[in-house]
């Protein structure tokens, strides 16, 4: 299990992290430059723990 820190910043909603992910390919007419893959990357993973934070919630 990863090292969490106490003073990481708060999880954000699904919503939120796929408006932010809806933004980035609109802003790049469909397309990322590697700046924006690597955003994109970075906001797949925070939108899976997001999933997996529900799905625990759910559960």
């Amino acid at each position: 299990m990863p090292f969490l820190s106490s003073d990481a910043a708060p999880a954000r909603s699904l919503p939120v992290v796929n408006a932010d992910i809806r933004a980035l390919w609109q802003r790049g007419g469909g397309r990322l430059s590697p700046e924006a893959r690597r955003e994109y990357e970075r906001l797949l993973a925070e939108w899976a723990a997001a999933v997996r934070g529900d799905t625990a919630e759910a559960a």
